[in-house]
């Protein structure tokens, strides 16, 4: 596939029409979407039984929302919340606020009641679209300045799928209006509002295809991870009505009604976390050991010779030599799956790849909307996070000797700033105008990013050398026995600040049981950080092991919260 591939080249006989900016708005995408495949199902959900609705209906059902919210006195520029479990409501009620002129304020609903409260009254969130488990809480008198709470479940109050007003000339936003203020931590005190635009979101999802990466009006995307995240908003519900794609809804983060999901719904593009990942590949490797050692060395050495034909040869034998494999695991309708929210191991990037499904990985932040990494599924590289995307400028700010540095950039997929955090903004981009992402990389030769790690958590060892967590945790992704580990600097020599390399180990409960001896856990673990220590560099090793007795407190996209440990 040519490099020059701009899947957003249809938008031309569109433009002056459907469109007057240089990206649309995200409710004339959608238009333009149902113009084109208005009979494709688009919101998709099995409760157990199939319900969808289709493009034509969709639109119908958002066109609703949006004059009721317009009858309600909401106006363009106005704020209004969504917050509750992954559903084909929830993205009604996200499209109907768009569709209404109004930014959307997507908020994790899993966060405690007063962190709730607090992003409504930064955002001076007028309405809300509320889950059930909320849903009284807010109904009544605990409300606060909110004129009107909406439920997103049937049989509670005022129910989404039945709201619609009389006809009205509603103002819609322009590209460069605010589509969403996303907040990237509803911790207590002064949150961060992510500002993005219509542009930010509507161009991220055509130039993330551009890598290329194409996605097909045919495709079936699952939404799985939460829907307020910038991830799963951007490349699945968007992507998908970007292209006229279907999004089934995903209920539960347990691999068994994954795998189930994906069977039925016959799911073609897979986008989850590593964690995930993990889990379903140490799943199939788990099924193909129990088969012997002659048989699991036999497709071991299979996958060694499909991998190395898919890099070299550009042709995929492992879908048919694997078939078998694939359908144990309910994963033989996937035609992509894509990695991101935190860095992957690329020996669990390079198995996928090997037993035949095109899997890669990409790179962002909430800031840049998210997309600005991808790997093209026809070159792909195993080491890095992907291909910057088309029309970004990525630099990378004073690099040390290998290269690595502060990854900065500028294109139009990066925010407008922090809500009415003007000092914070300010300090975001350098003098140039470059949002300065916080994390550590180097760019090869090709534009193909290679992440080291974040700034705030490089360790500086007794020689002065710079570690990494991350890149030792990746090391740990394929041990069955970790359910999570952490890596830290821990103070060697107060005088020179130098550390040493601390592991904070929490056991996996499935692999030992509650009966199983502390010394048997501890002596496998000490076995494990042996065994990675003889990969690492010297100054990379871990010198102290924490084994923990209860897990370590995880965001909704399953990363582990650093500061709370």
């Amino acid at each position: 596939m040519s490099s020059e591939f701009t899947p957003w080249a249809f938008l031309d006989e569109f433009r002056g029409k459907a469109f007057t900016g240089q990206w649309p708005t995200l409710p004339e995408m959608f238009r333009i979407t149902v113009t084109r495949y208005g009979e494709r199902p688009c919101l998709t959900i099995y409760e157990p039984d199939r319900i969808s609705l289709n493009y034509r209906e969709t639109l119908k059902v958002v066109e609703g929302i949006a004059r009721w919210l317009h009858s309600k006195g909401i106006r363009k520029g106005d704020a209004v919340a969504v917050t509750g479990k992954n559903s084909p409501e929830w993205a009604a009620a996200w499209l109907g606020i768009l569709f209404a002129g109004a930014m959307v304020v997507p908020i994790d609903y899993q966060l405690k009641n007063e962190e709730t409260d607090l992003l409504l009254k930064t955002a001076r969130v007028k309405l809300l679209f509320v889950d059930e488990e909320k849903y009284e809480r807010y109904a009544g008198s605990g409300r606060g300045a909110l004129q009107e709470v909406i439920s997103l479940r049937k049989g509670l109050g005022t129910y989404v799928y039945d709201l619609d007003g009389p006809e009205a000339e509603i103002e819609g936003a322009v590209e460069t209006d605010l589509a969403a203020i996303l907040f990237t931590s509803g911790t207590m005190g002064s949150p961060k509002g992510v500002m993005l635009t219509h542009q930010n979101l509507v161009s991220d999802s055509y130039l993330a295809q551009g890598t290329p990466f194409p996605v097909y009006h045919t495709d079936v995307f699952y939404a799985l991870l939460p829907l307020h995240h910038a991830y799963t908003m951007l490349a699945v519900l968007i992507e998908s009505l970007s292209t006229g794609a279907e999004v089934v809804f995903g209920k539960r983060m347990v691999t068994k009604a994954i795998l189930k999901d994906l069977k039925e719904a016959k799911i073609t593009m897979l986008l989850a976390v590593p964690m995930l990942f993990n889990k379903v590949l140490a799943g199939v490797l788990r099924g193909i050991k129990a088969k012997g050692p002659i048989v699991y060395g036999l497709i071991s050495c299979l996958m060694s010779l499909s991998g190395l034909i898919k890099k070299i040869f550009k042709v995929n034998p492992g879908k048919k030599m694997f078939h078998s494999i694939l359908d144990a695991a309910s994963l033989t309708t996937l035609r992509t799956c894509i990695c991101g929210g935190g860095p992957l191991a690329p020996s669990v990037f390079k198995k996928y790849n090997q037993l035949g499904l095109d899997f890669v990985q990409g790179y962002g932040l909430t800031e840049t909307s998210p997309i600005i990494n991808l790997n093209p599924v026809d070159h792909y590289k195993e080491t890095s996070v992907g291909k910057v995307i088309p029309q970004v400028d990525m630099k990378i700010l004073d690099p040390d000797e290998r290269g690595v540095g502060e990854v900065i950039l500028k294109g139009p997929v990066v925010m407008k700033g922090y809500f009415e955090m003007p000092e914070e903004t300010a300090a975001a981009f350098t003098a140039d105008g470059y949002l300065k992402t916080g994390d550590l990389g180097y760019l090869d030769s090709e534009n193909y990013l290679y992440l080291t790690g974040r700034a705030k958590n490089m360790i500086v060892t007794e020689g002065g050398k710079n570690v990494y967590p991350e890149e030792i945790e990746n090391e740990f992704q394929l041990f069955e026995e970790i359910e999570q580990i952490l890596i830290r600097g821990f103070l060697l020599d107060k005088k020179m600040k130098s550390e040493g390399i601390e592991a904070l180990v929490y056991p996996s409960p499935e692999v030992f049981k509650t009966d199983t001896p502390k010394e048997t856990i501890k002596t496998r673990i000490d076995a494990i950080i042996s065994e990675v220590n003889q990969r690492l560099l010297p100054y990379q090793r871990i010198t102290k092991t924490t084994i923990l007795d209860k897990e370590m407190e995880m965001t909704t996209t399953k990363k582990i919260k650093r500061d709370a440990v």
